[in-house]
């Protein structure tokens, strides 16, 4: 029998958005399936107990519960890297392959793949966070990848649960804040926040390539297993396989 490809996802235990958005991703794709596992995460902010959730060795016991599923790579659904750095989510990406011998990588890691394969130089952000993080992001984006953000739109919230239940009215009211000036992408930072559940929308409306850090990070884990990303529609530009800008 030959299974479906498997990805494995680390998820926030506070997250209730982006295990049916994944999945609702693949519900035509039957040669791939999402699994998930969770670790504690409640809390966004720069204060120590917030950062301390992100240590490594719940994140890895996580992991290896996932490898009993021989899934074929390992993705955290999370975007602390934003904030600690990529060069900590490379870091934590070498610690999983190390532990469990299955390959890994991170929701802000695949952001700057995609932003580098379609040669995106300058983008918007908008995110649930508060300005502090926000800030940390756009530093990252121009350190790491040489991404421009031109605009910036947070709503100043810390606790993780409630970026859940942000309106898509407040959402849309953040993207059009924003795309008063252009930019060649929109970049969503935050797995529990359910702006890519009408990223066709945004898309069509704002005339913009949403570059949200689930769709993207299936977007790279459908490489990583050799699925042609674009077998995912619906979803983004970034699954396209014609180009972004088409």
């Amino acid at each position: 029998m030959n299974e479906p490809k498997k990805i494995g996802m680390l998820t926030p235990s506070s997250n209730t958005v982006l295990e049916p958005i994944c999945s609702r991703m693949l519900h035509d794709v039957p040669e791939v399936t999402c699994h998930y596992a969770r670790f504690e995460v409640t809390k966004i902010s720069l204060e120590q107990d917030a950062l301390s959730q992100f240590d490594f060795e719940p994140m890895l016991q996580a992991a290896e519960l996932l490898a009993h599923a021989e899934v074929d790579v390992i993705a955290w659904n999370g975007t602390s890297g934003g904030w600690l750095g990529f060069d900590v989510d490379r870091q934590l990406c070498d610690a999983i392959t190390k532990r469990t011998g299955i390959p890994a990588t991170t929701s802000m890691l695949s952001q700057v793949k995609a932003f580098k394969e379609h040669n995106i130089k300058s983008v918007h952000l908008v995110t649930p966070y508060i300005p502090e993080i926000n800030k940390l992001i756009v530093e990252q984006y121009k350190k790491h990848c040489n991404v421009d953000t031109v605009n910036v739109s947070g709503l100043a919230q810390t606790h993780n649960r409630s970026f859940s239940q942000v309106s898509q009215e407040r959402i849309e009211e953040q993207i059009k804040s924003v795309t008063v000036m252009p930019a060649e992408a929109l970049s969503v930072v935050c797995t529990n926040f359910p702006a890519v559940g009408k990223v066709k929308y945004y898309e069509e409306k704002y005339k913009i390539p949403m570059y949200d850090t689930i769709n993207v990070l299936l977007w790279e884990c459908l490489k990583m297993v050799d699925i042609e990303p674009s077998v995912v529609k619906g979803w983004g530009k970034v699954f396209s396989k014609v180009g972004i800008n088409q």
